[in-house]
């Protein structure tokens, strides 16, 4: 099991601009060649945008793109015509395939939080797609099939625990609170990468949590 810190996260964004990022993976400028992926994960990014803030259109291709939001709406709109308001409790996901163009803003009156992971697919091209599930449940996994991963939400009260899935990698995220996951405590923003592990439980050690789940086979 590899524990990776908040604090160990690349910065990123403009915060001229109003945004702010904190990369968990070896991205941009930020070439680190000890840590491009994970499983089939290849970035979890944490952003943060001010109102009014956002990403103009850019393209990406061969990326199944993940998106939860924390705190705020985010503004969606894509190349193949879709634009919707993805809020907390809804899954965004954009398979780029091909290539595909998007543009992500806050438009609201509040700060936008979401965290936003990448990854690769199993076979590239293909044609673009896209989903969202809106309000999902804490039993219901959400499949990401062309990357072979599964994403699990897990929101726990004080002092609850749940089994964490058996994989053969396995990711977790933090979005809030104070979790222990075998012997380590976990805060806001970090994560844990565990490969081969059997048998691990996800407690929530000092108030309420959620965290990010991914299993993933390859």
């Amino acid at each position: 099991m590899d524990v990776r810190r908040a604090d160990g996260r690349y910065p990123g964004g403009d915060p001229a601009a109003g945004i702010r990022t904190r990369h968990a993976f070896s991205f941009g400028s930020h070439y680190d060649p000890d840590n491009l992926r994970f499983g089939a994960l290849i970035a979890c990014n944490e952003e943060r945008l001010a109102p009014g803030a956002g990403f103009d259109e850019h393209p990406h291709s061969h990326t199944e793109i993940v998106t939860w939001v924390v705190e705020g709406e985010l503004t969606h709109r894509d190349s193949a015509g879709h634009e919707t308001l993805v809020r907390p409790g809804d899954v965004q996901r954009l398979s780029s395939a091909g290539g595909v163009r998007h543009v992500e803003r806050n438009d609201g009156p509040v700060p936008l939080t979401f965290v936003q992971m990448w990854l690769s697919p199993l076979e590239p091209g293909g044609d673009p797609s896209y989903e969202i599930v809106r309000g999902i449940a804490d039993s219901t996994p959400y499949a990401v099939p062309g990357a072979g991963a599964m994403l699990h939400v897990r929101r726990l009260a004080t002092g609850e625990r749940t089994a964490v899935p058996d994989a053969a990698y396995m990711y977790a995220h933090v979005v809030r609170g104070v979790v222990r996951i075998g012997p380590h405590e976990l805060g806001p923003g970090d994560a844990v990468r565990a490969a081969g592990e059997k048998d691990l439980e996800l407690l929530a050690a000092a108030g309420p949590a959620e965290v990010l789940l991914w299993e993933m086979s390859a």
